[in-house]
């Protein structure tokens, strides 16, 4: 009996970009356990639904891991990120339906989906809108693909804005989240030596003496128009500290008429330092 020939001989460029795309669908952590999902999908709750539930984990755990792989030397470590994976493996089994086609293909997005949303949820040292992260995540990636070829300058504003879509202000918000994803404590020692200094010793605070100067030079030019009279009252009561009697005493009028000539005193030159000149009669 003569063997049928096939159609397509093996070294032809059909048959080599066949099987190449074959290996490349499939790797050696993507077992055959069709017949294993149609079993579980036909047994109800209990014992026995479990034990195969937990095979199947076993069995696609490499598949779990390897895709963990690509996501190390990001900050987080390689066990905790395959912990993450395996929960999103075991999601993709539960949810698995073995009739719309290959495990493979539904569990690598869930499984990939599940470690990011860990990146985005559980590794910003600061709680950022998730707005801020996906500009992030555009620009990061625009980065990388703009200066893969070797000597690439470092793109600008606009030309990461061109590539991505995005505008040069969505842009900004990337790049500074680009360097937001971990703090720094206040404690940092930033330098070395007996005259260290922490993070917390180069930042600056509002003194208050400031606005103290300021309200100075601001009631100078008020107090020379007052009348002398009135300058004179100002400073006994605030700089020799005289209580108001007795400065009634001194210059032979009435407290009354000393409290008010202090009250309408102090109001002008409250006025002319803010710029709010009021016409008194």
């Amino acid at each position: 009996m003569l063997a049928e020939t096939p159609t397509t001989r093996p070294d032809t460029p059909a048959a080599t970009t066949a099987a190449a795309g074959a290996a490349r669908r499939r790797h050696d952590d993507a077992p055959d356990t069709m017949a294993l999902f149609g079993r579980l999908a036909d047994l109800p709750e209990g014992p026995e639904r479990e034990a195969l539930r937990d095979e199947l984990v076993t069995l696609w755990l490499p598949m779990a891991h390897r895709i963990a792989g690509r996501f190390r030397d990001r900050g987080e470590s390689l066990e905790d990120l395959r912990q993450v994976a395996a929960l999103g493996l075991v999601k993709a089994i539960d949810r698995f339906d073995p009739e719309r086609g290959a495990f493979e293909s539904y569990a690598v997005p869930t499984i990939t989906g599940e470690v990011k949303r860990h990146f985005r949820d559980r590794m910003w040292a600061l709680r950022v809108p998730r707005r801020v992260q996906e500009l992030r995540n555009k620009v990061r990636v625009a980065r990388r693909e703009l200066t893969q070829n070797p000597g690439s300058p470092e793109p600008s504003v606009a030309a990461l804005a061109a590539h991505t879509g995005l505008t040069e202000d969505e842009v900004g918000a990337g790049m500074e989240a680009l360097e937001s994803f971990s703090t720094l404590s206040l404690d940092a020692e930033l330098s070395v030596g007996d005259d260290g200094y922490s993070l917390a010793d180069t930042l600056g605070a509002a003194d208050a003496s400031y606005d103290t100067v300021i309200d100075r030079e601001s009631a100078k030019e008020g107090l020379r128009r007052l009348p002398e009279r009135e300058r004179a009252i100002l400073y006994m009561r605030f700089f020799e500290d005289m209580t108001q009697s007795r400065i009634a005493d001194q210059l032979g009028i009435s407290q009354m008429h000393v409290s008010r000539l202090i009250s309408r005193s102090c109001a002008r030159v409250r006025d002319e330092a803010t710029g709010q000149r009021t016409v008194r009669g």
